[in-house]
């Protein structure tokens, strides 16, 4: 007796993707079964949860085409050899260092049309800004040279623009197809810290200055919405949007005891007149470095001193809002701490990952901690200083100054989550580099930036082939 098409489909809904293309080599019966739209999407979302089914055009794609392509990247990614799994790209264009790099395009791939297009925005000490074509090797566009070094880029995907600082704090928003100006601010402070923050669909920028101030300014033509002194003798170094955009960190790394501040976003992006800025402190100072957990809606982990046993430590807290009619408080809940190595210094990197673990990079040593302080990994993979860390649902990502970066990847045992470390990319010759200043990912490639002896920054890309 043969099971009908919908009993085979149902039968076809526990087997993998190998086992579903056997299956489909058997019968006819069995083949349309098998290229059920519906299994193939299903082993899509399980594996990917931000699937973009907008780039799913009827008569192009199907789900089964993406989740085997998309699936194959992502081997690649994991594997990680040379010319069969990614092609290398050495750009070069800058005169000067690069102080920042990061993605422009969209984190969302036409996989199952196999075209993937991925571009990143370099900033320099050369007072320009460019962008590249990561799987092409080659320049798009350059902005005119400005007066002064650059700073600090970021970039807002969605709206394709492209947001720098420089050295004397203007902030400057450049056209994201074009590299044309669109808008400038000045802040007038020799270091400002940008920060993003999306809030009901609309995007603000915050600027954090040396001076203390905390700019609100909407995007893109950049008008100034609020300001206000955060700290009156401290510059503000940490500058935080929360994972649910409600509230805005801001804090300070000059080993001072002042205290971070935690702003409720919408009394900075709509402010009351007369009435502050709904706030409240971290009870914590001497501040070094600190992380959201993106697995909870406001969790944030500081990294600081203990000032009873002056040691290191690591203080997670929850932010939340106690609403009444007039007002809105801010409530601080302690959720753990640990104390940190006695020999670690303040020079820390930190991510955080899920809900519960946090990455933490000192020196060339990268560890991972439950956040009950439970030393869950610990690598020594580079022999320099690892410089920047990127973190996302499936890898990690070190780089160095031994000149090199190191891939991670996120394994699922026994229901807890652990990484384990995979292959090294070389990020060039010693003759001619220094090391690599930062990296950054997306699901189809690695880009990063290196500091050469001539001076002149050159963007390193490996892109993982279909």
């Amino acid at each position: 007796m043969e099971l009908d098409l919908d009993c085979l489909i149902g039968v076809f809904s526990y087997l993998g993707a190998k086992d579903l293309l056997a299956a489909a080599q058997v019968s006819k019966v069995w083949n349309e079964a098998a290229e059920t739209t519906s299994l193939w999407r299903n082993m899509c979302l399980q594996c990917w949860t931000f699937c973009n089914v907008s780039r799913l055009a009827p008569g192009m794609q199907t789900w089964k085409k993406y989740y085997l392509h998309r699936s194959q990247v992502d081997r690649n990614m994991t594997s990680g050899c040379a010319s069969a799994d990614y092609t290398c790209k050495s750009m070069r264009g800058h005169t000067g260092t690069i102080i920042g790099l990061a993605y422009l395009s969209e984190n969302i791939h036409e996989f199952g049309t196999e075209k993937l297009r991925s571009v990143v925005c370099t900033a320099s000490t050369d007072g320009t800004v460019r962008a590249w074509d990561v799987q092409e090797g080659s320049q798009i566009w350059s902005t005119s040279t400005q007066e002064e070094p650059l700073s600090q880029v970021i970039t807002l995907p969605q709206s394709s623009l492209v947001i720098s600082t420089d050295a004397r704090g203007t902030v400057k928003i450049w056209n994201g197809q074009t590299g044309e100006e669109q808008a400038s601010f000045s802040t007038s402070t020799s270091k400002c810290m940008l920060l993003i923050c999306i809030i009901n669909n609309k995007p603000f920028l915050m600027i954090g200055t040396s001076g203390g101030i905390l700019y609100t300014l909407t995007i893109p033509d950049l008008t100034e919405i609020s300001r206000m002194m955060v700290f009156t003798e401290s510059s503000i170094d940490l500058l935080f949007a929360s994972p649910n955009k409600q509230w805005v960190v801001a804090g300070t790394t000059d080993r001072s005891r002042t205290l971070p501040k935690i702003f409720y976003s919408d009394s900075l992006t709509n402010p009351t007149e007369d009435e502050p800025a709904v706030s409240n402190s971290l009870p914590i100072n001497e501040c070094a470095a600190a992380c959201w957990l993106p697995g909870e809606a406001a969790r944030i982990a500081m990294a600081h001193r203990d000032p009873a046993s002056l040691k290191n430590q690591i203080s997670v807290f929850d932010l939340t809002a106690k609403k009444t009619k007039y007002k809105v408080d801010i409530v601080v809940g302690q959720v753990v701490g640990f104390q940190l190595p006695d020999r670690w210094n303040t020079n820390l990197l930190m991510k955080g990952h899920g809900a519960e673990t946090i990455l933490i990079v000192h020196g060339e040593e990268l560890k991972v901690y439950s956040i009950s302080g439970d030393l869950l990994h610990s690598f020594h993979d580079h022999q320099g200083i690892i410089t920047s860390i990127s973190v996302d649902a499936f890898r990690v990502v070190t780089s160095s100054m031994d000149l090199s970066l190191r891939v991670y990847t996120w394994q699922n045992e026994t229901k807890i989550r652990s990484l384990k470390s995979c292959y090294h990319l070389l990020g060039g010759s010693r003759r001619f580099s220094r090391g690599i200043t930062a990296v950054a990912c997306d699901h189809v490639s690695i880009a990063a930036s290196v500091d050469t002896t001539d001076g002149e920054g050159v963007l390193r890309a490996y892109s993982f082939n279909l």
